[in-house]
């Protein structure tokens, strides 16, 4: 494709490049347009004696065409594309579900000069026609050897570099602890923006139940709780309580292990929500919830969240890698948030 200035003599039928404004400041010709003998006498009695236009070449896609041909190739099940315009092209859940990105692949198709692809963040929760996914390819044409290179890359993965997984509808059982006169206080705290959190991934919150926390006693009947909703057929467990997880071998890691479960990871480079905890019971997921979670606001729990949900079994590599990215807006509602002043005998 050729881009710049021509004479108005030879620039009909070819493609402008950049809008017009008239003598009263508003758009007369949109950029993208094939200038038509009335768009040419319109730019000559403004005074214009050349204009810049771009001119396809054999072999040369135009920008819609190219965008429809590259979203054919990168679109896996569970989306829709939008129509095409301005060499855009949105790609849509079909579904309420988990957008699955082959980041690898995008950056390499990134990589081609003219073609773009943004996808929201991978493992994100997108409802029914949101945007997953937008392609734009840049210029007004890019040459037939960039979508076959882009081809290449797509024709190394079965379902596309993008997809949408629907998310199940799973039973979650909430199991809080604390001292047992902070009972309705813990409950009121948690339950309603947790409640909120898996009722909009479309699972429902089938009990809340508390178990006191003092001593070691108290440790073996939460291991006990763990196992009877797990028989229950509970399909999630979310642990939370007044003081959240503070070691890898507090009380609740050791219930979980006392259950015959194992801790997958305790701690995330994320903040809010640094003392997150990932746990199974076989296959039983467990997600051990740290304080911010009685927020609305973003935290660790709404990246997490969605992965239990779709059944993925998380590792510790799988929470470390959060870090990039992780530090997310202040919790205003925590009894340190970052910013404050550490007390006066506090040398930290």
């Amino acid at each position: 494709m050729r881009f710049g200035p021509i004479p108005l003599e030879r620039a009909e039928g070819k493609i402008l490049g950049h809008n017009i404004a008239g003598p009263d400041g508003q758009r007369l010709l949109r950029k993208g347009k094939a200038l038509s003998p009335a768009d040419i006498a319109t730019l000559r009695a403004m005074g214009h004696r050349s204009v810049y236009v771009a001119e396809l070449e054999p072999g040369d896609i135009g920008e819609d065409d190219a965008a429809r041909a590259l979203a054919a190739l990168v679109m896996g099940g569970g989306l829709l594309a939008s129509f095409a315009g301005g060499g855009r092209m949105n790609l849509l859940a079909t579904q309420l579900g988990i957008v699955r990105v082959d980041g690898e692949r995008l950056n390499r198709i990134n990589q081609i000069e003219g073609l773009t692809i943004a996808a929201v963040a991978n493992h994100s929760a997108v409802a029914a026609k949101q945007m997953a996914a937008t392609i734009k390819i840049i210029p007004f044409a890019v040459p037939e050897p960039a979508i076959e290179a882009a081809r290449r890359v797509c024709a190394e993965c079965d379902d596309g570099i993008i997809r949408v997984d629907a998310l199940p509808s799973r039973r979650v059982v909430m199991i809080l602890s604390g001292m047992p006169s902070v009972r309705a206080r813990v409950i009121g705290d948690f339950e309603p923006a947790m409640r909120a959190r898996i009722e909009a991934l479309g699972s429902q919150l089938s009990m809340v139940d508390y178990v006191p926390l003092e001593s070691e006693d108290d440790e073996r009947a939460l291991a006990q709780a763990l196992v009877r909703h797990a028989q229950a057929g509970a399909q999630l467990l979310i642990l939370a309580g007044e003081t959240a997880i503070m070691d890898r071998r507090d009380i609740v890691p050791r219930a979980i292990e006392r259950a015959n479960g194992e801790v997958a990871c305790f701690g995330a480079p994320v903040d809010p929500g640094n003392l997150l905890m990932v746990a199974y019971l076989g296959d039983l997921p467990i997600l051990g919830a740290p304080g911010c979670a009685r927020s609305r606001k973003v935290n660790v729990v709404d990246w997490v969240l969605p992965r239990l949900l779709a059944g993925d079994r998380l590792t510790r590599a799988d929470i470390t890698s959060l870090g990039v990215g992780g530090l997310l807006e202040e919790i205003g509602e925590r009894p340190r948030p970052r910013a404050a002043r550490p007390p006066q005998d506090d040398p930290a």
